[in-house]
């Protein structure tokens, strides 16, 4: 099976620290997001992400589903570094996913942190393809602008 997903990096002028401040904690997380598909999060006062295995939900909306919620599941963590996360649904107390995900490593470089952010469709089933229309559910320039997006409010 060949490997599906966008890969993009972009220089921020900002500390790693501070960007992974932004991207562990699920209340910023509508500001690394160029659109308004990332609404915010499901709790008020959501605690920020710190373990892999860790969920955390979030409002949503599409032009073709209307408002909806998304269970996240951190499937990578190292503080500074690097965080993942897998969209799923939580039904009857059992989670699952359509087997996508979200990554964002960190690297510190000289004027700032080099940040790759990943977009990963290698493990969703033809099922869930079929459902959603196909994918990538985002083109490659969504990466971008989302990079763009994040690196603007950390150094704003």
């Amino acid at each position: 099976m060949s490997i599906e997903q966008h890969v993009r990096t972009r220089t921020i002028a900002a500390a790693p620290e501070a960007i992974f401040a932004v991207l562990s904690d699920p209340a910023q997380h509508s500001r690394t997001e160029p659109t308004d598909w990332v609404r915010g999060a499901l709790e008020s006062n959501p605690d920020k992400l710190t373990r892999v295995g860790q969920m955390f939900g979030m409002e949503m909306f599409h032009v073709n589903a209307g408002r909806y919620e998304i269970d996240n599941k951190v499937i990578a963590l190292e503080p500074n570094r690097t965080i993942a996360w897998q969209p799923g649904q939580t039904e009857n107390g059992t989670w699952g996913s359509g087997g996508w995900w979200w990554r964002y490593d960190l690297e510190p470089v000289d004027g700032g942190t080099a940040v790759t952010l990943t977009y990963d469709w290698t493990d969703v089933p033809e099922a869930v393809r079929a459902e959603f229309g196909g994918f990538p559910a985002v083109p490659v320039e969504f990466i971008d602008e989302s990079l763009k997006t994040l690196d603007a409010y950390v150094t704003g």
